[in-house]
C-alpha cells in the first residue's frame, strides 16, 4: 500500500463530516501531513511532550484529552517517553496517572520561562499540541463562541514557538494552537484564529480523531495495531468521573463536540480497516504484512 495515498485517504476521512469547515483547512495544507507528522513522532531522542486541555464551563472538555491519552499510550507502546502538559483543573485530574507538566494559567514571562527551562532540561524529540487554545493577534485566547478565556486557559504556545525540535498540532476549528500555519485560509471563518504555527498541522472534525489518524499511521508503519486498545468509551468515562464536559453541550456526558461516542468508534474501525487490521477484538501485529 502506498503510504502517501494512505495518509491522504486518512486525511479525507478525518474531515468527512465538515461541521466547522475543516475541509477548507485541509485544502490549504500539503497532502500527506498525517504521514509527515507520524514520521516526526518516530524520531529517536528525548521525550515527546503532548499539550492538551481546553477550558469549558469552569472545567475541561472531553475533546483533546481523549486523543492525548490515546497518543500517550500508543507512543509508550512504541518505546517513546511521552509527557502530558496541561493546566488546572485538568492537570489535577490526570497528574496521578501520567508523567505531567502543569502549565501556568496566565500568559506572560512565567509561561515563557517555564517553556525555556523545560525544553532545555528535557530536550524533547518533538512537541505536539492537541486541542489547545492558541493565542490570537491581540494576545488573548478565545473559545468557539468568541468568549475571552485568557484567564483560565493555561499557556502552551511558547513550547512550540521556542522548541528546537519538530512541532505538531491537531485542531478542529481555527482557534487552536497550530492554526496560524494556515491563518489566511481560515480568515473567512467565524472564529478568532490562532496565530501560533507548527511544523505539521493535522485537522479533523474532532481533534481526538486527529490523534486516531496519527496512531493509525504509526501502527501501520510499525506493524502494530495501536488502535486495537484505543477505547473512547473508557477514556470518556475516565474523564467524566473527573469532571469533564462536552465542549459543545457543556454537559458531563460521554460525548465529544456534541457527537455520540459511536462516531469516534466508527472512525477507529474505519482507520483499522484502512491500515489492514481487522476490526473487532485486538488481532495482534500485522497490518502492513509484518
Amino acid at each position: 500500500m502506498d503510504e502517501l495515498q494512505l495518509s491522504i485517504d486518512i486525511e479525507a476521512r478525518l474531515v468527512a463530516r465538515n461541521p466547522r469547515q475543516m475541509q477548507r483547512a485541509r485544502a490549504a495544507l500539503e497532502p500527506g501531513y498525517c504521514l509527515r507528522a507520524a514520521r516526526l513522532l518516530e524520531r529517536p531522542g528525548g521525550p515527546i511532550l503532548i499539550g492538551t486541555g481546553f477550558p469549558v464551563a469552569g472545567t475541561f472538555e472531553t475533546d483533546g484529552p481523549v486523543g492525548a491519552i490515546a497518543l500517550y499510550r500508543g507512543l509508550a507502546r512504541l518505546g517513546a517517553e511521552p509527557w502530558l502538559a496541561c493546566a488546572a483543573p485538568l492537570a489535577g485530574a490526570l497528574g496521578g496517572d501520567f508523567r505531567l507538566l502543569e502549565l501556568p494559567l496566565a500568559p506572560g514571562r512565567e509561561s515563557e520561562q517555564l517553556a525555556d527551562d523545560w525544553l532545555a532540561r528535557h530536550r524533547p524529540a518533538s512537541v505536539l499540541s492537541i486541542e489547545r487554545p492558541g493565542v490570537t493577534a491581540d494576545g488573548h485566547y478565545y473559545n468557539m463562541r468568541g468568549e475571552d478565556i485568557t484567564a483560565r486557559c493555561g499557556v502552551f504556545d511558547p513550547f512550540l514557538d521556542r522548541a528546537d525540535c519538530p512541532t505538531i498540532a491537531i485542531g478542529d476549528g481555527g482557534n487552536e494552537i497550530g492554526m496560524g500555519k494556515i491563518a489566511a485560509a481560515l480568515s473567512g471563518l467565524d472564529i478568532r484564529t490562532s496565530v501560533t504555527s507548527c511544523d505539521e498541522l493535522v485537522v479533523a472534525d474532532v481533534s481526538n480523531w486527529g490523534a486516531y489518524g496519527l496512531l493509525a499511521l504509526l501502527g501501520y508503519r510499525a506493524g502494530r495495531d495501536l488502535l486495537a486498545d484505543c477505547a473512547p468509551r473508557s477514556l470518556l468515562q475516565y474523564l467524566s468521573d473527573r469532571g469533564s464536559v462536552d465542549g459543545v453541550t457543556r454537559e458531563n456526558t460521554l460525548t465529544e463536540d456534541g457527537l455520540p461516542l459511536s462516531e469516534g468508534e466508527a472512525l477507529i474501525d474505519d482507520l483499522r480497516r484502512m491500515t489492514g487490521f481487522p476490526t473487532g477484538p485486538a488481532a495482534g501485529a500485522g497490518g502492513n504484512g509484518s
